[in-house]
């Protein structure tokens, strides 16, 4: 079922996770929205002169570069967009810098879709249906676990070095992995 669209505006996300990228990519299309990528800052700035994002998803580490100092460039070219810091890296300092430098919010990474609305203050169109909204956060948990699974395949079951591929930290892929198997296990 196609939905309406959910919003007037273009969406931008910044993140050189290329699945991450695809996978939030294809949810926020679903809902109708328009969604450029860029995996480094050169190319976001670029892409924000041209189509002035309404929102912009920002991860903290773009490669070598700080997603934090991308916030007030960002902002100097289109200052009414919404700007969500996303990082695997989560602590309050960063949290603080982000909001501080002009972010609208800031989340750790993994995130929903849901989550993403709810911080950025977005309704979901009411023609929407909660079995629809169910399976589509579902089909990303489960993108999600099958790319974190794959990535523990690449390191051999070596959850540090997993934990850096994914640019999370390794307590967090610890919850996650232990979060999962219960899940499994009900």
């Amino acid at each position: 079922m196609q939905h309406p669209p959910l919003l007037a505006g273009t969406w931008l996300i910044i993140d050189d996770d290329e699945v991450f990228c695809r996978i939030l990519k294809k949810s926020l299309e679903k809902q109708g929205n328009q969604v450029l990528t860029a995996s480094n800052a050169d190319s976001a700035l670029q892409l924000a002169k041209k189509q002035l994002p309404k929102f912009i998803i920002l991860d903290l580490n773009i490669g070598d570069d700080n997603g934090i100092y991308l916030i007030k460039p960002l902002l100097a070219i289109t200052p009414n967009a919404k700007i969500l810091m996303l990082t695997g890296y989560a602590s309050i300092a960063t949290a603080v810098s982000a909001v501080k430098m002009g972010a609208y919010h800031y989340l750790p990474k993994p995130c929903s879709l849901d989550d993403i609305y709810k911080v950025l203050d977005i309704v979901v169109a009411p023609t929407k249906s909660l079995s629809s909204a169910t399976d589509e956060r579902l089909s990303l948990e489960h993108h999600e676990w099958e790319y974190i699974h794959q990535v523990l395949d690449e390191c051999q079951g070596n959850i540090s070095e997993a934990a850096r591929v994914l640019k999370m930290h390794r307590r967090t892929l610890q919850r996650k992995l232990q979060k999962k198997r219960k899940v499994d296990a009900q």
